[in-house]
């Protein structure tokens, strides 16, 4: 047995941020799954112990899907502690209004509302895990938190100084009439230029097309905007450098997400890579149109 090996066990709300945090375990370079029975996890604890990889930290998600499985979780956590590993639980929460607003945002369906609303689903799934909650070494309030935050959360408390790497930028173009990016730090209404969408030679383009960015562009007012959003990019980037910040996500709107501020995201690319921080770029609605 090795005594080294650390288990966090990720539960709590759907909704609340357990994928997120999965994501955030693996590049901190623990060994994650999700979802796993929980009467394998002492099974799968020995194997790990065992392995060649030199597997130590692992995180596993559990939540309401397990079902009849899940009355075990408590036992399976005795067993461990019992066979001398470090494990710890960190339940992710957060209030019915944020959930409700991210369902509704994802339009994703509740694993518990059968029929009923989302509001229902939470709230029958809050009383099922609460018993998790109280035996939870770490809640987190996830209602205030983006994505990014929570990623440095934990980041924080799980991860070493040398997992926090350099700035991580995305750029995220959206459709206001399909919701803001809920995870958004920087968002710009690029809705006032002037719109492609009702231009015929245009309309069926979107604003990777280089017809599309030249209509944009040639106008004065998206020069300007394009100008000044560089600046204050170029003015807030050594800030996020110098805090230790390890993410920006900087979100432009337009109606539908598909021309104007498609457009600007990718003139903003070449900008950023000039900066030193290359962007992972993501158009969010670019195929809703």
């Amino acid at each position: 047995m090795d005594e080294t090996l650390r288990f966090v066990i990720i539960t709590g709300l759907s909704g609340a941020g357990k994928s997120v945090a999965i994501k955030c375990f693996e590049d901190m370079g623990y060994f994650c799954v999700d979802n796993l029975p929980t009467t394998l996890i002492p099974t799968f604890a020995r194997l790990c112990a065992q392995s060649t990889r030199e597997i130590r930290r692992i995180a596993l998600g559990v939540d309401v899907r397990e079902g009849e499985y899940l009355a075990h979780l408590v036992e399976i956590l005795q067993e461990l502690k019992g066979q001398g590993y470090s494990t710890e639980v960190l339940f992710l929460e957060a209030g019915d209004e944020s959930l409700v607003r991210r369902y509704h945002e994802t339009r994703r369906r509740h694993p518990l509302a059968g029929n009923g609303n989302i509001l229902d689903g939470i709230r029958a799934e809050r009383k099922a895990m609460a018993h998790f909650r109280e035996i939870a070494d770490r809640i987190v309030d996830t209602s205030g938190l983006t994505v990014h935050q929570l990623k440095e959360l934990l980041v924080d408390v799980y991860g070493a100084t040398k997992t926090r790497g350099p700035l991580t930028v995305s750029l995220v173009s959206f459709g206001y009439k399909h919701g803001i990016p809920y995870d958004s730090d920087l968002v710009f209404d690029v809705r006032f230029l002037p719109n492609p969408h009702f231009v015929e030679a245009l309309h069926a383009l979107d604003g990777r097309d280089a017809p599309v960015r030249e209509f944009i562009l040639k106008h004065e007012e998206s020069r300007r905007l394009l100008d000044h959003l560089k600046d204050l990019l170029r003015f807030l980037l050594p800030f996020y450098q110098r805090e230790g910040k390890a993410y920006l996500t900087v979100a432009i709107g337009c109606t539908g997400g598909r021309h104007r501020s498609v457009a600007l995201v990718e003139e903003l690319r070449p900008f950023l890579e000039a900066q030193g921080v290359p962007p992972t770029v993501t158009h969010r609605d670019i195929a809703r149109e």
